[in-house]
């Protein structure tokens, strides 16, 4: 019961909010420009990833224990949502929600959230808790380590944006969300790692993400939205930390979409573009991202969904019986096939 509780609230109240915005969001102007991106559809409700936060915000007051650490977490992600909702309806400057990205990174190692140490496949470990600073605010007094703050400030702007950039169709985000948290829930209850209130808190990540997966498989009924893709991106960017600084595994569940996300910077750089400006680039070179490459080569947007969701569960089930040095040939393994399928997508004719 202790995280069946959790899980069907968590499930629960995410599907009623899908609901109060498929019912009420037409009435207040909260829909999506289709026509915006070439789509031949009617506008739907957008962006429902708004009301995912004051769900995780009444969750999390329900059943975590509050601790620096989970109120850096709520004022960061409230922060990146407001950003990003106000970004939907006013397309702010890129550099500027960079900026904001950044700013809740520096939020999430301020409250305590860090890697210390990074397991070495080969043998030992790599240690980033060297360098040191006390900063005291008064009273209070927080020690900012210098290289582990840097790592997982880079940790996580890069799995805001990887999330982001795949939400190029409706139910992408969701559904590797969900095969995220529920991975992290299994890691967090094995004996190795046994964190209680980390398995409680990826359980509800999971079932807020199935929820409204329910909604958000093509065809959708909403929209995520940047506000529910970027949330998503930062849960499940702290949820690999703190299930005890498992990045290898988070690695290997986003793999693809992590791999896409350097290629699409590298294209851009690659092209004399700042890596966090794409929009109508990217979109007038068509098939930058995986799952338009997918789409171009002639899968329907289900099976881009399917297939993406098939590699994600692979590689996060196998991840749970690997140790350190398995899940690094697993990356290896990981890379390698981007590179083929990336390959056969640009080589092959159109079936």
């Amino acid at each position: 019961m202790e995280f069946l509780t959790p899980a069907i609230i968590a499930l629960g109240l995410t599907v009623l909010a899908g609901w109060f915005a498929i019912r009420f969001f037409p009435q207040w102007g909260l829909l999506d420009n289709p026509k915006k991106y070439g789509l031949k559809r009617s506008p739907i409700p957008y962006p429902g990833g708004v009301l995912l936060f004051f769900v995780f915000v009444l969750l999390v007051l329900l059943f975590l224990d509050v601790t620096p650490k989970l109120i850096g977490l709520v004022f960061g992600s409230g922060l990146l949502v407001l950003i990003s909702f106000l970004d939907d309806r006013m397309n702010l400057p890129s550099l500027f929600r960079l900026g904001i990205q950044i700013v809740v990174g520096l939020t999430m190692v301020l409250s305590g959230i860090g890697v210390e140490v990074i397991t070495n496949p080969f043998g030992g470990v790599i240690e980033l808790n060297q360098l040191k600073f006390l900063f005291e605010f008064g009273a209070q007094s927080t020690e900012i380590m210098a290289l582990s703050g840097l790592f997982t400030l880079v940790w996580i702007v890069l799995i805001i944006n990887t999330m982001n950039w795949m939400d190029g169709i409706p139910g992408l985000t969701s559904g590797l969300t969900f095969i995220g948290g529920l991975t992290m829930f299994f890691l967090s209850i094995s004996e190795v790692v046994n964190q209680p209130q980390t398995a409680i808190l990826a359980i509800i990540v999971a079932m807020m993400a199935l929820g409204f997966w329910l909604f958000d498989f093509y065809p959708p009924k909403i929209i995520i939205g940047d506000s529910g893709s970027m949330f998503f991106g930062l849960l499940l960017a702290v949820l690999a930390i703190f299930s005890g600084g498992k990045i290898a595994t988070a690695f290997l569940i986003l793999g693809f979409p992590i791999l896409d996300a350097f290629f699409v910077i590298f294209r851009r750089l690659a092209n004399k573009r700042a890596p966090w400006k794409g929009g109508e680039w990217d979109r007038e070179r068509k098939a930058v991202h995986l799952h338009h490459r997918l789409l171009d080569f002639g899968f329907s947007e289900r099976q881009v969904l399917l297939s993406i969701y098939a590699l994600a569960a692979t590689f996060g089930i196998t991840s749970l019986f690997l140790d350190t040095r398995g899940k690094f040939w697993a990356i290896v393994l990981i890379f390698v096939l981007s590179i083929v399928l990336s390959f056969l997508l640009r080589t092959r004719k159109k079936r």
